[in-house]
């Protein structure tokens, strides 16, 4: 229907643009049938299957011959996130600041009622507690990093504290798994866990219904020869707590109908089934690390492009009050920054489709010049979660 749609109203080159992809349909079909297109969800899933149906779509094309092009993936801002931090700069300095402590409280507030924990007070790291385990909640603008983490460790030894579920929208790269041993060396228990965007959904949150997941590990082997570099994939670890399997079981056997469920407990996927005469089974759904993937990528030269923003700058003379009576109007003027962060490029990717489940562990052989460079490697495991880590590689 869609190409149909797409062929009766568009011409080869034109623009198509869904604002709400979910699958990727009308970005598939608008790539088959040569025109430009934009796709965007506020979904990270939705995001990361169009990816992979658009991929299917190239590969698809160079099968046949065909011209096929690339796509980037872009995320537009962290506009929920930038809410609980902006303040309004027309107010005065002490009145600006009081607004700042409401929000942080209104954020802090939020994250402890989306994981369920009650509020402590008393420390300096921790702002919450749930079932017997401390909570620290990371920074909303920021990655947690090592200093971060450094801190609570310190606050635990004072206080002889032990179990920390360490909470944050993103980590400092290359921060886990050292500090976590280092941690556990000293006797402390810490579990990152990533704060989802469900959190500023109120329905969601009112019906415990956000999952904090927890972070995942990547171990990878550059293979070199000579100036080629093929990169194995070779492990992730992955420690996934959702549910229970005795709160599932109890509450497949109040019901008086067979069926079944999916329950993630103690790092694994387990499927529950209830027959009609009463008894469960349980069947693990995980059996290899494996398993837990969906999809990963390496870019092979991560540094080599900067991710930078366009901000304005100081309006031009044209701007002036001499301007303005002229009846000329201001022109904003921009500039480019970086924002610190690198723009990471699908140079090779292997991933699962409903088809076929097979997924490569070594990508094919690439040649790069001689020289000391980062190899980024990206996993999306099968709930949507993707977990980087950078391999320093001397050629």
């Amino acid at each position: 229907m869609l190409e149909r749609i797409i062929s009766a109203s568009s011409n080869e080159g034109d623009l198509i643009a869904d604002f709400f992809c979910g699958s990727g349909t009308t970005a598939a079909v608008a790539e088959k049938l040569g025109r430009k297109w934009i796709a965007t969800d506020l979904g990270k899933f939705a995001i990361h299957t169009t990816r992979k149906r658009v991929i299917g779509v190239q590969r698809q094309l160079k099968a046949e011959g065909k011209n096929y092009r690339a796509f980037e993936i872009l995320n537009l801002g962290r506009y929920e996130r930038s809410h609980y931090i902006g303040v309004n700069p027309n107010l005065r300095e002490e009145q600006q600041q009081e607004q700042l402590r409401q929000k942080e409280a209104d954020f802090l507030a939020l994250i402890l009622k989306a994981y369920q924990a009650e509020p402590v007070s008393g420390f300096a790291c921790f702002q919450g507690k749930r079932a017997g385990r401390l909570v620290a909640i990371g920074p909303v603008n920021l990655p947690i990093s090592r200093l971060f983490v450094e801190e609570i460790v310190l606050e635990c030894r004072k206080q002889r504290l032990s179990r920390v579920d360490l909470l944050g929208f993103e980590f400092e790269m290359g921060l886990f798994p050292n500090v976590l041993d280092d941690a556990r060396a000293k006797g402390i228990d810490i579990a990152p866990k990533y704060i989802p965007a469900d959190v500023f959904d109120k329905r969601a949150v009112d019906k415990h219904q956000v999952v904090f997941h927890d972070v995942a590990y990547i171990e990878a082997t550059a293979i070199l020869q000579g100036t080629s570099v093929s990169i194995q994939l070779t492990d992730f670890s992955v420690f996934y707590s959702q549910d229970s399997i005795t709160f599932a079981e109890a509450n497949l056997t109040a019901s008086k109908k067979a069926g079944s469920r999916i329950v993630v407990d103690n790092g694994q996927i387990v499927k529950l089934n209830k027959n009609n005469r009463g008894q469960i089974s349980q069947e693990i759904l995980t059996q290899h690390w494996t398993d837990w993937i969906d999809y990963w990528a390496v870019d092979f030269n991560y540094e080599s492009k900067r991710e930078l923003i366009r901000v304005p700058i100081e309006p031009t003379s044209q701007g002036t009050l001499e301007g303005l009576e002229s009846g000329q109007l201001p022109l904003a003027t921009y500039e480019e920054r970086w924002t610190g962060d690198y723009i990471f490029e699908n140079e090779w990717q292997s991933f699962r489709t409903r088809r076929d489940r097979s997924l490569e562990l070594t990508t094919v052989a690439h040649d790069l010049s001689p020289g000391r460079r980062k190899i980024a490697v990206k996993v999306v495991d099968i709930f949507g979660n993707d977990t980087m880590t950078i391999l320093d590689v001397a050629i």
